[in-house]
């Protein structure tokens, strides 16, 4: 079994959503197909070996049935040297539909996400009618993932497979189930070193922000305008530290704070999902199908001890693999990004306290991008633990402050703390963390945008009040509900304060506090 930090993965949420309930989809997709054309290139003054990349045009071709534009830019694998190599970013646009204001770079979250597989599939989810009127909606794939030069650590999608779904034999946080732990991370670890190549040590958020900056030249906007939803809030305000003059409009939405560390992350996290499972349960407990009784507090210690009996006696599927806790935990807090999916969790525990596994690996393979047949869709995992391991120190190394952590967890958030502790995935990293974590103030910035939502189990409410306050120019956009992110999603008290913003410059005068 492997366990990971649980970390702001709206892409791939989103994609569950896709399979779990339709979605709107592409409200332009009947318009003829848009000629091939050019970016012109800002031409902006920057160091003489930055030039090639700065000055590059880029040719956007019809592609996806037509529907949407794409185009490949150029960028420095390493930012320090960037003569030695090159990489590629994938980008996808629709273009304005009405009146241009300029391009909109969307980053849907991980990190991990796909901002091209964002848009091209979802793109009125992503962004409403308004501003897709205004703006020629960008996604990018950020380095290391997916269509970019991509993170890679596997040659056989089974390899994959037992990595995040064998269950170790020993006790769950004993010391011999933490050695499992990390020589399976390890062997991972080597494996994405092995595919991958020197990229590995360069996928880094700061780096992704310089390609933002590249990506803002080539695309002609002499500022960025820019909405990041939960990872994508670190890309914007890192961006934001290190162009503050060249901020545009920039709204992170689901925020998470950039000075918490690792253990921060998993205790904040826990909390957040443990409040969430309650708000299910008791939304469950007011319908006729909820698989549980009594109260809220007895529901919850019966998931706990169902998770403990899969600790102990894992459930076969029909595909042979073994629910383990770890994945009932994945498939657990998946639903519980949004309150639209709540009725799902009521389908996986009473399938599992049947004793049948499928449902929930259906629910752990959408987390994943997993198909039934076994492949990926994508490359999510992978970059989500290698540019998560260049991000975050690595604070517990050895058993004991390992399990001291799980305890502190499991006082926190009693059900699903134990789960989201252990985490070793880069503890044995090829590549040592490059990142401090430290509040981000873009002194000299413009206005940026932080929304929040008060019961947020990924990128908790806290996270959004801190980021808002730490900003030079950061003004809260407070959304009082469930689920994870809000712009577009939520209510129209958030539509307006964000499209107010984007399309006038209106920034709210105080938190409407929707």
């Amino acid at each position: 079994m492997n366990t990971r930090r649980r970390s702001t993965r709206i892409a791939i949420v989103a994609a569950a959503l896709a399979i779990l309930l339709p979605l709107s989809g592409c409200v332009s997709s009947f318009l003829p197909k848009a000629p091939s054309t050019t970016s012109t290139p800002t031409n902006e003054k920057v160091a003489a070996d930055l030039k090639p990349f700065y000055s590059q045009v880029l040719t956007w071709k019809s592609c996806e049935s037509g529907n949407f534009q794409c185009a490949t830019a150029t960028a420095p694998m390493d930012w320090k040297n960037p003569a030695t190599k090159s990489i590629k970013l994938a980008l996808i646009r629709k273009t304005a539909s009405g009146t241009r204001l300029g391009s909109l770079l969307v980053n849907p979250g991980g990190p991990g996400g796909s901002g091209y597989d964002f848009i091209r599939d979802s793109l009125s989810y992503a962004v409403d009618a308004t501003l897709q009127k205004n703006y020629d909606i960008v996604g990018f794939d950020p380095r290391g993932v997916n269509k970019s030069s991509a993170v890679k650590c596997y040659s056989d999608p089974a390899s994959m497979d037992a990595y995040l779904f064998d269950i170790s034999p020993n006790p769950f946080g004993s010391d011999a189930w933490i050695a499992d732990q990390e020589a399976a991370n390890q062997k991972f670890g080597q494996d994405c070193l092995r595919y991958t190549g020197d990229l590995l040590g360069f996928v880094d958020t700061v780096s992704a922000a310089r390609d933002l900056d590249l990506l803002r030249a080539v695309l002609g906007d002499k500022k960025l305008n820019y909405l990041g939803y939960s990872y994508g809030t670190l890309l914007g305000a890192t961006y934001a530290d290190l162009y503050p003059k060249k901020t545009g409009r920039l709204v992170l939405d689901g925020a998470i704070d950039p000075a918490t560390t690792s253990f921060d992350v998993s205790a904040t996290q826990a909390k957040g999902f443990e409040s969430a499972l309650r708000a299910y349960l008791a939304d469950c407990k007011s319908g006729k199908k909820c698989p549980f009784t009594g109260t809220v507090d007895a529901a919850m210690n019966t998931i706990r001890s169902l998770l403990d009996s899969l600790n102990a006696s894992p459930i076969r599927a029909t595909d042979g693999r073994e629910l383990g806790s770890s994945t009932m935990t994945n498939a657990i807090i998946l639903p519980l990004y949004n309150k639209t999916n709540w009725p799902y969790l009521s389908d996986l525990f009473t399938s599992v306290m049947q004793g049948k596994a499928d449902y929930a690996f259906q629910l752990a393979d959408s987390y994943y991008e997993r198909n039934a047949n076994g492949t990926y869709n994508d490359n999510s995992t992978e970059a989500f633990i290698a540019i998560n391991c260049l991000d975050y120190k690595v604070t517990a190394t050895t058993d004991a402050s390992l399990q001291a952590d799980a305890a502190k967890l499991k006082q926190l958030a009693p059900v699903l703390g134990p789960q989201l502790s252990y985490d070793t995935s880069c503890i044995k990293w090829p590549f040592p963390s490059t990142r401090d974590r430290v509040a981000i103030t873009a002194k000299g910035s413009g206005p940026i945008i932080v929304v929040g939502t008060t019961n947020d189990p990924a990128t908790p409410y806290v996270w959004a009040q801190s980021l808002s306050k730490e900003l030079q120019n950061g003004h809260l956009v407070t959304y009082h509900g469930e689920g994870h992110t809000a712009y577009n999603k939520s209510n129209s008290c958030v539509n307006t304060a964000v499209d107010s913003y984007f399309v006038d410059g209106t920034v709210p005068s105080k938190d409407p506090s929707c």
